[in-house]
This record gives structure tokens, C-alpha cells and sequence, in this order.
């Protein structure tokens, strides 16, 4: 017989299984511990917080109508012109002054920055969809990828202002007498612009695509046939929310300068519709006399594009796991 030792029972409890100490943690919050410790991704998002809520809930703070003349206190200087000159007209009614029509500046940077945070949300959101459509077929369907991204390279080819101020001339009349004048410009600025800005969105998308489609979980659900729709949807989709969310804070910056751009060029809104862009074209004729009235529009677009822009670093740092806990 052969002599076999028995495992004592310290050796059979040190060999089971017992599970994870603890629980596994949360994947995002991973995410937001590398996030915030990127201070200017923190100071951007802070900041666009801010803005957002400075030209949403400011005209209940300060209830004046930024269209309302007031001759008599036209030309107003900000009150804190008062340091450094005495002489200045200023009033505390006025904090940031008026213009020379003795409109309020303050009331016409709330609404002006309504419009302009307006048009560029939903002009990011519109080259997202396009951006995404185009990079998700194009990456996942090899019959489509050559056509789709000739085309995408044809649309990077084009001279971008002189073709939105060819699509302006061409379509404002009759987008104004169909939807009115604000409506109207606000439709076609928004898809002027998202027509425009979806290119990088799709060729990011379909690198993405291309590398995730030869993944195994993508090669199992194609083995017990799985619809190329639903794998779109649940597995490919999810996985590319990460350079989604950074073309979109990239996206939005593009829309607000290149609605400020139209507006300065007077292709914009109507002339008495505020935006930054308008603001700032109006107080150049001016400037020597009144430099605020250029700085305040322009430190305003400045600082949100700026923002925005350190937002999307600061996500794309912590979205990508090949470079989160650097």
C-alpha cells in the first residue's frame, strides 16, 4: 500500500478561495479622481458653470431689458472707471455702463452670452450626431469606409468662412420669412455651423471603431448572431463615449467663436439681436474712446472657449485609461 499524508486543514483553508478582500471600486470614480486633479480642467468646468448660469439666471438678478434706450444716460463709463477718473460718467444703476444708444452693457452681455451659449450647445450636439453617424458606419462597414471618409475628406478641403458666408447670403431670406427673424438665423447659424464641424468627431469615431470591431466580446456576439445594429448600439456605442465627450467640449468652443465670427461680420443675427460677436463689432468704431466695450465681449468669449478647451483635456486625461493615475 501506498502511503499517502493526508492535507492538514491549515493547507485546505489557505488553498480556498475566499473572494476579494473588498469590493472592486467604481470605475468612475476613478474618472473623477484623476479629473479633478487637473486644475485647469477644474477652473475650466467651474468657470463654464458659472457662465452658464451667469446668462440663465442673471436677468433675475438684474431684471433690465437689454433693448430699452435711454438717451439720457447714454455713453456711461463702468463704475470702476471712477478710480482712475473722476471725471467719468458712471452710476451704480449702470455697473458696467451703457452704449451709445444708453443701452445697459450688463443686460446685453447676459443676453448677448444666452445666444451665444445657445447656438454653440446645439450646434455641438448637431456635428456630434453627424460626426458619430458617419465615423460609426465608416469604421464598422469596410464597403462604406472609402466613400464615407473621401467625403469627410472633402468637406475638410473647403474654405470654411467663405462657405458660410455663401450658405448665409443664400438662405437667410427664406429661413427668416419662414420662422422670423431671431428663429430663422438661429436655425441656419446652428446648422451652418454643425454641418461643418463634424469631421474631426467622425474620424476619431472610426479609429475607434476599427480597433474595437476586431475585439473579442465584438467577434462573440458576432458568433451567436447578434444584428449589426445591436452591436452598434450595445457594445460599440458605450465604448466610444470617451472621444465623444471630449469632440464635444472641442465642438462647442468651434461653435461660439465661429458664431462670434459671423456676428463681428455682420452676417449674424439681426442688428438689434445681442450676442458677444455683435457686442464686439459694435464697439470697435469706438474703441480709442471706450476700450471696455470691446474688452468685456471679448474677455467673455475668451474665458468660455478657454474653459472649455481645459475641459476637454482635463476628460480626455481622465476618460483615457492608458494615461489615468500619470
Amino acid at each position: 500500500m501506498t502511503d499517502q499524508t493526508e492535507p492538514t486543514p491549515t493547507a485546505i483553508g489557505a488553498l480556498q478561495d475566499k473572494g476579494p478582500v473588498s469590493e472592486p471600486r467604481n470605475q468612475w470614480l476613478d474618472v473623477w479622481d484623476q479629473f479633478r486633479r487637473h486644475k485647469g480642467a477644474m477652473l475650466g468646468g467651474g468657470f463654464l458653470i458659472f457662465i452658464t448660469l451667469f446668462v440663465l439666471v442673471g436677468p433675475l438678478i438684474w431684471p433690465v431689458d437689454a433693448q430699452t434706450l435711454d438717451i439720457r444716460n447714454k455713453d456711461m463709463r463702468p463704475i470702476y472707471t471712477a478710480l482712475w477718473d473722476s471725471t467719468s460718467k458712471v452710476g451704480w444703476h449702470r455697473p458696467l455702463g451703457t452704449d451709445n444708444l444708453g443701452r445697459d452693457i450688463l443686460a446685453n452681455l447676459i443676453e448677448g452670452g444666452r445666444a451665444s451659449l445657445a447656438v454653440g450647445w446645439a450646434a455641438m450636439v448637431l456635428a456630434l450626431v453627424i460626426g458619430t453617424a458617419i465615423g460609426v458606419l465608416a469604421g464598422f462597414f469596410k464597403k462604406l469606409d472609402f466613400w464615407l471618409m473621401r467625403f469627410t475628406d472633402l468637406v475638410l478641403s473647403l474654405p470654411l468662412l467663405p462657405l458660410l458666408l455663401v450658405a448665409v447670403t443664400l438662405f437667410r431670406q427664406p429661413l427668416r420669412a419662414n420662422f422670423g427673424p431671431e428663429t430663422g438665423m438661429f436655425i441656419l447659424i446652428v446648422g451652418i455651423v454643425g454641418i461643418t464641424s463634424w469631421m474631426q468627431t467622425a474620424r476619431i469615431v472610426r479609429g475607434d471603431v476599427l480597433a474595437l470591431k476586431e475585439r473579442e466580446f465584438i467577434l462573440a456576439a458576432r458568433s451567436i448572431g447578434t444584428s449589426n445594429g445591436k452591436i452598434i448600439r450595445r457594445h460599440l456605442l458605450p465604448n466610444v463615449i470617451s472621444p465623444i465627450m471630449v469632440s464635444a467640449t472641442l465642438g462647442l468652443a468651434t461653435a461660439i467663436i465661429t458664431e462670434s465670427a459671423l456676428s463681428f461680420l455682420g452676417v449674424g443675427f439681426p442688428s438689434d439681436f445681442p450676442t458677444w460677436g455683435k457686442l464686439l463689432a459694435d464697439a470697435v468704431p469706438r474703441m480709442e474712446e471706450y476700450p471696455e466695450r470691446v474688452l468685456l465681449p471679448g474677455i467673455a468669449i475668451s474665458l468660455t472657449v478657454l474653459s472649455v478647451n481645459y475641459l476637454g483635456d482635463g476628460l480626455r486625461d481622465a476618460l483615457d485609461p492608458r494615461i489615468r493615475g500619470r
